[in-house]
């Protein structure tokens, strides 16, 4: 059996996912801009990014990027708090709305694939890094307009069984024999 999601209905799943998350967990809006498809490692050089791994019949990566001043504004929303500068709080509550982002997206994909699995949000803050997820393969990238503000939602999902989209050129995959 081929599991496989098709680019506009991806961009569909990212848009209503994150659109939730604006509306009913944050109190403001997400307001989608125009979707694309990026190469290899993508997001910004700076910045907060979330990474949420994604484990059954597909495998993957979701991110969620962001500018430290929309990432103490999504905080201060969620806590009810202001906060001036990235800390503890911030990082956690970047790494909360990427959890329900990527959380309610996993949840439309297993009513057609079936059981899924998240892992637990990794989020890096800071200047000149880059983020990537081993092997080529092709993200989904959607931007969002949050309070003025750009957001990307990233996505990149593949079949667990072709491990050959995970690898880079050259490698080898061992097997038990």
């Amino acid at each position: 059996m081929r599991f496989s999601i098709a680019q506009d209905d991806l961009v569909e799943r990212i848009t209503l996912a994150t659109k939730e998350v604006f509306s009913m967990m944050l109190g403001g809006e997400a307001v989608p801009g125009p979707p694309r498809t990026e190469d290899g490692g993508v997001g910004p050089t700076e910045g907060v990014v979330a990474l949420v791994g994604l484990t059954g019949p597909l495998v993957g990566t979701g991110s969620v990027c962001c500018s430290p001043e929309l990432a103490c504004r999504l905080a201060g929303q969620m806590l009810m708090t202001e906060y001036h500068a990235v800390d503890n709080d911030v990082l956690d509550a970047v790494g909360e709305v990427a959890n329900m982002i990527i959380g309610n997206l996993k949840t439309t994909i297993e009513d057609q694939f079936g059981a899924m699995w998240l892992s637990v949000p990794t989020v890096v803050y800071g200047r000149n890094f880059t983020t990537r997820s081993m092997g080529r393969h092709n993200w989904t990238v959607v931007p969002f307009t949050c309070d003025g503000m750009e957001m990307q939602v990233q996505m990149f999902l593949t079949e667990a069984n072709d491990l050959t989209k995970l690898m880079r050129p050259g490698l080898t995959v061992l097997q038990k024999g």
